[in-house]
């Protein structure tokens, strides 16, 4: 398994129904394995199986939920 953190910023997190729609929503994608979401700061990290699922179809998914990713990174981890 290879596994990587994609960390995004996105525009218009509206409290805690907005953090728990984005971590169901994101983390029923197969090969996501955690979504972390922190509604003050609009921030999102995403932890997933690169075999499974990749950085881009995350941020399509944040796309057609509605959010505007302002800023995002992409950390791979060497296992």
């Amino acid at each position: 398994m290879s596994k990587a953190s994609l960390y995004c910023t996105v525009d218009h997190v509206n409290g805690k129904h907005d953090s728990k729609e984005l971590k169901h929503a994101l983390g029923i994608i197969p090969g996501v394995l955690s979504v972390s979401v922190n509604d003050s700061t609009e921030k999102i990290a995403v932890d997933f199986d690169t075999t499974g699922v990749q950085s881009d179809q995350i941020l399509k998914q944040l796309g057609k939920l509605g959010y505007q990713v302002v800023d995002s990174k992409l950390e791979d981890h060497i296992m």
